[in-house]
């Protein structure tokens, strides 16, 4: 009836070999007490101290065997590795002896972290957003644009949502070789998929509006896609998305917002590429933790970028009905004029995006050579 409890808190004050003595009342309580302190590895003899048979429980050293701290004691401090008998246990926590091991395959703190990881996760917490209250969908009855521009806007938020998958698959895929060590990373991947999973719907919702289907999806398209979803590091991979290819959606986005002729996708693009940012900013942290430890990686990044260039050079990199259809949307209308203005801000914005890769790249030790060489050698494909 919970008497053990009471004998534990006790012997927890003692120290190894001290004794208490302990008195019971109920039936066979001494036999019941020897086979738990037996199993606790306590030592137990009986004894008559004031007229009354008393036990007295000399506390052992058997819980020094069974129970070990998984780290340091403090448990803020992030150890550059984690053991696999560490397991799901959280950090700091006293781990039991022959808990089984769980082989995460990203256990080093040099291969996942952030130097602000603590602060990116409390700032990608606080900044999630209802699309419900966020968004006003009863405007879609106030919104006057052509078909020929609303099928430009469904064109685009096609291309998107393809996109947004790879986004949410990439981070989803490491999510579950990340060792729970690591936290805070953990949170921000976590995050990051859940931010992709309601831009995804958001977009989703936005081609239905007035009735439409999604359009086009390219196999050029789905093969650059594809090389993010088949790259195996976890650095590289979230240098060629988040780096390079969410970095360029952010311009993508806020060109979007500027020249969508609608309320609602302009709002969508607004608080997507908010999303966007700190998708960039984890990623560009982490590069920066692990390049001042490993400046090696400097060259794996300009490899990787270099192979998936190549790799690609044969397809046909962005659709071009998406390219027709950001002409359209910047354009605003269909006349010689406004479709060659159109057309002048698409390419403004496409340099834009290398110029942004390129300070980017800069920030992460590249020469300005190289980082102009590699900006331009992301894919057409914008992601």
């Amino acid at each position: 009836m919970g008497a053990h409890l009471l004998v534990k808190l006790g012997l927890n004050q003692i120290e190894v070999d001290e004794e208490i003595g302990v008195i019971g009342s109920s039936s066979h309580w001494q036999s019941q007490l020897t086979a738990w302190c037996r199993e606790q590895g306590h030592r137990i003899r009986l004894e008559i101290l004031n007229h009354r048979e008393t036990a007295i429980i000399t506390r052992g050293n058997a819980d020094h065997a069974r129970w070990h701290l998984s780290e340091k004691t403090d448990t803020q401090l992030v150890s550059e590795e984690a053991k696999p008998s560490w397991g799901l246990a959280a950090r700091g926590a006293t781990i039991e002896a022959g808990s089984p091991e769980f082989n995460f395959r990203l256990h080093k703190k040099l291969d996942v972290w952030a130097s602000n990881a603590s602060k990116l996760y409390a700032q990608a917490q606080a900044a999630q957003w209802d699309p419900e209250k966020e968004i006003q969908w009863s405007e879609a009855g106030e919104q006057h644009h052509s078909d020929l521009l609303e099928s430009a806007i469904v064109q685009v938020f096609t291309y998107m949502i393809e996109n947004e998958n790879a986004a949410l698959l990439v981070p989803a895929r490491f999510l579950g070789q990340l060792h729970p060590h690591f936290r805070e990373v953990q949170a921000l991947l976590a995050i990051q998929v859940s931010d992709e999973a309601r831009h995804i719907d958001v977009f989703t919702r936005r081609i239905h509006l007035y009735g439409r289907s999604p359009a086009l999806s390219t196999a050029g398209g789905q093969a650059s896609l594809k090389t993010l979803l088949d790259e195996p590091d976890f650095s590289i991979a979230g240098f060629l998305l988040s780096v390079l290819g969410e970095g360029t959606f952010i311009d993508l986005l806020q060109f979007l917002n500027q020249y969508l002729p609608d309320s609602i996708s302009k709002k969508i693009c607004f608080l997507a590429s908010k999303d966007e940012s700190r998708h960039v900013a984890f990623g560009m942290s982490h590069l920066r933790y692990q390049l001042e430890i490993d400046p090696s990686l400097r060259s794996r990044l300009r490899i990787a970028t270099e192979a998936r260039f190549e790799g690609l050079a044969k397809t046909s990199g962005l659709n071009a009905e998406v390219f027709d259809a950001l002409v359209l949307i910047a354009a605003g209308e269909v006349s010689p004029s406004a479709i060659a203005q159109g057309y002048q801000r698409l390419q403004k914005l496409m340099l834009e995006m290398e110029n942004g890769r390129k300070s980017r790249l800069e920030k992460l030790g590249f020469s300005p050579t190289e980082a102009k060489q590699m900006a331009s050698q992301h894919t057409r494909n914008f992601m």
